[in-house]
């Protein structure tokens, strides 16, 4: 670079890039990813390589290493990201900290910012009432009759009818969903993160040649980046670009069990210590070329960069300088802040030792206001490194200095740490005045200096903190596992620094329970141990404990936590909220009202206790109430997305649309990541009938999620209503394929199957979802149905007969059952099964106009003439009963007289479906029309596909009318026998 050139340059640049020049030893290394990186990303005969693996022990010179290769990829047009064990306690924080690199080189990565605020309250709502069993809500009994028929003209033309009952269906659906909806809304891990990541990647990829992912201290973050990784490049969050190359350094070999399948492409780079020859030119570019005094620098150092380094800064000019008595590490920190001629720095270098992570205010806090100016001088010292607002020592530095501070002068450590700990404690304190205590675990900031400051204490007067820090560990736990891992390691190195036997006991026990199979649990479990912990610390590890078992599907041993809880402090309104909720699951809803009326009377201004309690009372179908509850909580938080869009749910069953549609649009407006939100707008939407509107929200929710499995399912269900049944079916089985196991989906699809005729296929899918959840009496119903369709009429009485063993009160199952027998010639079996649905509802109209019936084709007429005239008092506006009515005139030979009736019923369907409209075509030629249509007519309705159901309800009345004698009776003779020509066994039992 020319004189010109550099004149532009500040002085920190200068000297950084002067430090870069001065740069000697692997060459060899830096030269291999060099010509890698020369190479074609796409090349099939001599590809890149893409997985690098540098190891070697603390202060090898790992770190600097990958910084000369992150400079080395930068001249080559790559963007470049590096993470350590500062920025990793969970694969969010790495995630986050790659983009944030990525994305100051790259642009915005905004589907990833998106991402993010998604899994932030996904983690943040993991507590979300969610539905369970009980009483049908009114969206679903509207949904219900909506997709069933049920107000159809016709009472018995096949599977417009056949669940007749959306009431009860309704039920069967509201449960189908709601253990669809418990799966899905409480995994909260990171694979929708992990997508985001890899798309962003995909489109940084095409635009740059290459795109370069460091990780640094392998050895710390493997604990919680290893199996995401292999995940990664086993693509299992989606296609990884030829053009990344991924670079990890750590201490240790990479495991062979888990890196097996890779190992072939692994470039294995492991760093020895300096040679000769290396450590030599390394001395003389920093000046120090007497040859006893290389050789004594070059025994002390054992040859580690770093150490080498640090001797080489001291300027020695004799072998006394190098004096080795001692650890050879501690030997050649003490000589380096020994040769540091200003006492000032020499100082300043030894009090930040202290601090897990630098910054400039913690700088002052370790130095005092006499080293101001000080920490640009620090930032380029050689074993400091970091990114961003916050730097730290090298490990092996930090460790010698640590220790020299600690056996030195104990009193000067103590004092120095609780100077550090007032610093921290009184920076979380200016946090504290403008967050509520319930919202200070989520600020990230707030977490690090209560962190900081329990490691600084716990350092200070490790037996006297020990219990206080213990109960923070109890609050990490709470909140999420990377924040108790963070917490963990803070303790261990508070352990580590201060070798109190007490403190390494207790780190060894919650490291190991940090790593089974479920670590918020375990950790727990070791601190309820501890007998020094407070009832209301003991109360609130209980609580936790609850409310993680709760949201792992536990939910008995989640009762039995809360109760615990409860015993140890009956104040706890946490702990009465959350067993209310798990009650609330369980079906109890007295115990869950209770419970959550005691919280609230604890704590009035509870938001989350007051949502409970209002999802609680909608459970009940207590819907003003909720309400009232809901509206309440949002008096105390108006911003609150989720409370907004329960208060639309809870409208929503209500049947209330309108008033559903503007709370759920109003909480997308606060919260556009709410997929739940969107998809339950999706459906208020289809509800009112808009299903094209529905449509629209449920592809805009996709938009923001295309694995919401969910808004696939709710958009596919919107398609059936609207009679699009390829779109329906292409979109439940696109939400199958994301969550196989949805009982709902798969029933749903069959129903679609079902509505599209194709019954082999609906009983297919039901028989699927019968196998996952064979207490479904819905889908046993469903497929009871299906199976009457085809004909087979003793499997579908089989399936029935089971479905009422489930539901011993269902009026559509057991309506649906009659019909099965009445198809099946079986009339007093069918009549046996409508009347006793009839006994649980009623005003049953489609149960009491299909006895009409099953009684006129039985040979009971005047039972089915009082039938008749109960349906006229309790449904005079009905057009069913009026069907049976005309059909009674005409088969007892009294047509003339009810044909302009025929005529008005025909045309006061409003809006029929493609097989009503074949139906009324059908029976137009028989009973309206001059000229004789019946052969076409009949044709249009065999070509349509219907099932046997469907036929064997039409050749049940063309039978009775094929005995008139008159043009009627010839014109049902000549469809009946157009029928059993086309399906000779149809009506058969």
């Amino acid at each position: 670079m020319s004189g010109a050139e550099t004149r532009g340059l500040s002085r920190g640049a200068l000297i950084r890039q002067r430090a870069k020049a001065r740069f000697v030893g692997r060459r060899a290394q830096l030269t291999l990813f060099t010509e890698n990186l020369a190479k074609d990303p796409f090349s099939e005969e001599a590809p890149a390589d893409f997985l690098f693996h540098v190891r070697g022990v603390g202060g090898v010179g790992k770190s600097t290493l990958l910084r000369q290769w992150q400079e080395a990829a930068r001249r080559a047009d790559a963007i470049t990201a590096v993470v350590d064990e500062n920025d990793v306690h969970g694969v969010q924080q790495a995630l986050v900290e790659l983009i944030r690199q990525l994305e100051a080189q790259g642009g915005p990565c905004k589907e990833f910012g998106k991402a993010v605020e998604q899994f932030r309250r996904e983690q943040a709502a993991q507590a979300e009432p969610l539905p369970v069993d009980g009483e049908a809500s009114v969206s679903s009994r509207v949904l219900t009759q909506a997709a069933l028929g049920a107000t159809s003209l016709i009472p018995g033309a096949g599977f417009v009818t056949a669940m007749a009952n959306p009431e009860a269906a309704a039920q069967g659906l509201d449960r189908l969903r709601s253990q669809s909806r418990s799966r899905s809304q409480r995994r909260g891990d990171e694979t929708g993160l992990s997508r985001a990541f890899v798309a962003e990647l995909e489109r940084l990829c095409r635009r740059q040649r290459w795109v370069v992912l460091f990780f640094d201290t392998w050895e710390q973050t493997a604990h919680y980046l290893d199996g995401w990784l292999l995940r990664l490049l086993d693509e299992e969050f989606g296609p990884v670009p030829a053009n990344v190359v991924i670079v990890l350094a750590g201490r240790d070999e990479l495991a062979e069990r888990d890196w097996a399948p890779l190992r072939a492409h692994v470039v294995d780079v492991p760093l020895e210590v300096f040679t000769e020859a290396e450590a030599g030119a390394l001395l003389t570019s920093r000046g120090v070329t007497e040859p006893a005094v290389v050789e004594a620098v070059l025994q002390l150092s054992m040859g580690l960069p770093l150490l080498v380094e640090l001797l080489s800064l001291a300027r020695p000019s004799t072998v006394e300088d190098l004096d080795a008595g001692g650890d050879f590490a501690d030997v050649a920190v003490e000589r380096f802040v020994q040769w540091i001629t200003d006492p000032m720095k020499r100082e300043a270098v030894r009090a930040c030792a202290l601090p897990l992570q630098l910054n400039e205010d913690v700088f002052s806090a370790a130095v005092g206001p006499e080293a101001e100016g000080l920490w640009e001088w620090l930032c380029r010292q050689p074993f400091v490194s970091g990114r961003g607002d916050h730097k730290h020592y090298h490990a092996v530095v930090r460790a010698s200095m640590v220790h020299q501070q600690r056996t030195h002068s104990p009193q000067g450590w103590a004092s120095a740490h609780t100077r550090l700990a007032d610093a921290h404690d009184a920076w979380a304190g200016s946090i504290e005045e403008r967050l509520p205590e319930a919202k200070r675990w989520q600020e990230a900031e707030w977490r690090r200096h209560r962190r900081e400051g329990t490691y600084h204490r716990l350092c200070a007067h490790p037996r006297t903190y020990l219990t206080a820090a213990l109960e923070q560990l109890v609050h990490a736990a709470g909140w999420s596992v990377a924040v108790l891992r963070q917490w963990i390691e803070a303790f261990e190195q508070a352990a580590h620094d201060t070798t109190d036997t007490t403190l390494l006991a207790w780190a060894g026990r919650l490291r190991s329970a940090l790593t089974s199979d479920d670590p918020a649990l375990g950790c727990l479990g070791v601190l309820l141990s501890h007998v020094g912990l407070s009832p209301d610390i003991r109360s609130w590890a209980f609580t936790y404990r609850g409310n993680h078992l709760y949201l792992c599907n536990r939910e008995e041993e989640a009762l039995a936590e809360l109760n615990r809880a409860i015993a140890q402090n009956a104040r706890n309104a946490t702990a009465w909220s959350r067993r209310g909720e798990v009650h609330r699951w369980f079906g109890h809803n007295d115990q869950a009202m209770a419970d959550l009326t005691t919280a609230l009377a604890f704590d009035p201004t509870h938001t989350w206790t007051l949502t409970l309690r209002g999802h609680a009372h909608q459970q009940a179908g207590r819907y003003d109430q909720a309400v009232a509850d809901l509206t309440a909580a949002l008096e105390l938080d108006p911003t609150s997305a989720w409370t907004l869009g329960t208060r639309g749910h809870t409208h929503q069953q209500a049947g209330r649309y309108d008033q559903a549609i503007a709370d759920l649009t109003a909480a997308i407006e606060h919260d556009p990541t709410l997929a739940w939100a969107r998809s339950q707008l999706g459906e208020a939407h289809w509800q009112a009938g808009h299903h094209d509107r529905a449509i629209a929200v449920y592809t805009a929710a996709l938009e923001h999620d295309p694995t919401y499995a969910w808004a696939l399912a709710g958009r596919g269900e919107a398609h059936q209503s609207a009679g699009r049944y390829e779109q329906a079916i292409a979109d439940l089985t696109a939400a199958l394929e994301l969550d196989p196991t949805s009982t709902w989906t798969l029933a749903s699809r069959g129903h679609t199957h079902h509505q599209a005729g194709r019954y082999d296929q609906a009983i297919a899918d039901l028989t699927a979802a019968i196998e996952l959840d064979p207490t479904s009496a819905w889908a046993l119903g469903v497929r009871g149905e299906a199976h009457r369709e085809t004909g087979d009429y003793d499997r579908a009485v089989a399936d029935l007969t089971a479905a009422l063993e489930l539901d011993p009160t269902s009026r559509w199952i057991l309506g649906a059952r009659g019909h099965a027998h009445h198809q099946a010639g079986r009339y007093d079996q069918a009549v046996a099964d409508l009347t006793a649905s009839l006994e649980h509802d009623p005003t049953y109209l489609w149960a009491l106009t299909t006895r009409v019936q099953v009684h006129r084709q039985a040979g009971q007429r005047e039972e089915a003439r009082r039938d008749l005239e109960r349906a006229a008092e309790g449904h005079p506006e009905d057009a069913s009963w009026m069907f049976e009515k005309l059909m009674f005139e005409a088969v007892d030979g009294r047509l003339q007289s009810s044909a302009e009736q025929w005529s008005q019923l025909f045309s006061s369907l409003v809006n029929p479906t493609d097989a009503e409209i074949i139906f009324l075509n059908l029976f137009r030629s028989l009973f309206t029309e001059r000229q004789n249509r019946v052969p076409q007519a009949t044709e249009e309705m065999l070509a349509a596909q219907r099932g046997r159901g469907y036929l064997a309800d039409l050749l049940s009345y063309l039978v009775e009318l094929s005995a008139l004698p008159d043009e009627l009776g010839n014109r049902a003779r000549q469809c009946r026998d157009l029928i059993m020509e086309h399906d000779p066994d149809v009506g058969r039992p």
